[in-house]
């Protein structure tokens, strides 16, 4: 049985003949398959922890959960003002618990498609996204940025590498020095896991020099990196209040507060990946090219990410020739 801060661990079958000597492998590998992302795996756990308080402060069982249990729960949310994204990810935590112990879920009781559907028809809102900035104020920002002491150079690079690379904010968390491979045409960064390739199989993004120094990617990196002062471990890091440079890793929800420092709170970390995709398709850079940044697998996504709100952008009525 798991703990409260954790999701239930998979239940061997009483009927299964795996050898004695593969148990601890097998349960390893299959526990490995169902998990997912590191981030994923703690949103799932959070969500877990809510709903086994609320089946034990209504003495109702959280695993197995009876439907009664979910429908209560998922309604008290909405009634809440949550979120219908929050709202489903917290029944695909529930999922995914009962999954993981190999013991049926209440969520694929009928009764629940009719309650989500009838909650996302009365919150009548889709998932807000982070909003793109544009490239000129973008370019201001970083211009702004006063670099003269360690913080200004690991944010000012952490800004245009972010953007620059699509990068997610996870893999700016986990990026190390080793990963950097600089040559004559630029830097390549080869991202060991991500998000979309959880098989540890390696991509790669590409990133280029700009011909001004102030506004160059790898230049920026370069300072920043100079001032670290080694050859491996965590790229950006935090700092103490004296401007100290230490070894611990800089965490996503750092990275969301420095975006919001210098470009506005209405940006998140995911801002820089939204404005990579919605400038790129501005100057006309093909589904394709962006994918091999993005690393998305479909033209769709690419659409999704996309933020072209302003009806003057990407319209077709400046083409028209009058």
């Amino acid at each position: 049985m798991a703990t409260e801060n954790q999701l239930p661990v998979v239940q061997s079958s009483p009927a299964a003949q795996v050898p004695a000597h593969l148990v601890d492998s097998t349960q390893r590998y299959v526990e490995s398959g169902l998990r997912g992302a590191d981030n994923t795996v703690r949103a799932y756990a959070g969500d877990w922890k809510r709903f086994s308080a609320w089946c034990a402060l209504h003495q109702l069982n959280s695993l197995p959960a009876p439907i009664e249990a979910l429908v209560g729960f998922l309604t008290e949310l909405a009634d809440a003002g949550k979120k219908y994204a929050t709202i489903e990810r917290h029944a695909a935590a529930i999922a995914k618990a009962h999954e993981l112990a190999g013991v049926e879920s209440p969520t694929a009781d009928k009764k629940l498609k009719v309650l989500l559907k009838g909650i996302a028809r009365e919150i009548k809102t889709r998932q807000k996204q982070a909003p793109a900035f544009s490239l000129e104020s973008f370019k201001r920002t970083i211009k702004s940025i006063d670099v003269t002491a360690p913080a200004g150079l690991r944010n000012r690079a952490l800004l245009l590498l972010g953007f620059t690379g699509a990068f997610r904010r996870s893999e700016l968390e986990a990026l190390n020095i080793e990963d950097l491979a600089f040559d004559d045409d630029g830097l390549v960064v080869t991202l060991p896991q991500s998000k979309t390739n959880q098989l540890g199989q390696a991509e790669e993004k590409a990133i280029f020099y700009s011909p001004d120094s102030a506004l160059c990617p790898i230049r920026c990196l370069q300072a920043w990196l100079r001032v670290l002062g080694r050859t491996e471990g965590p790229v950006f890091v935090s700092l103490r209040k004296n401007n100290q440079v230490t070894a611990r890793r800089m965490t996503t929800k750092y990275t969301n507060l420095i975006v919001q420092q210098y470009l506005g709170p209405q940006f998140t970390a995911h801002s820089l990946r939204a404005s990579f995709v919605t400038v790129s398709k501005l100057n006309g850079a093909d589904d394709s090219k962006v994918m091999n940044q993005t690393k998305h697998k479909t033209s769709a996504m690419i659409r999704r990410y996309t933020r072209l709100d302003n009806v003057r952008q990407h319209n077709s009525a400046k083409e028209l020739g009058l």
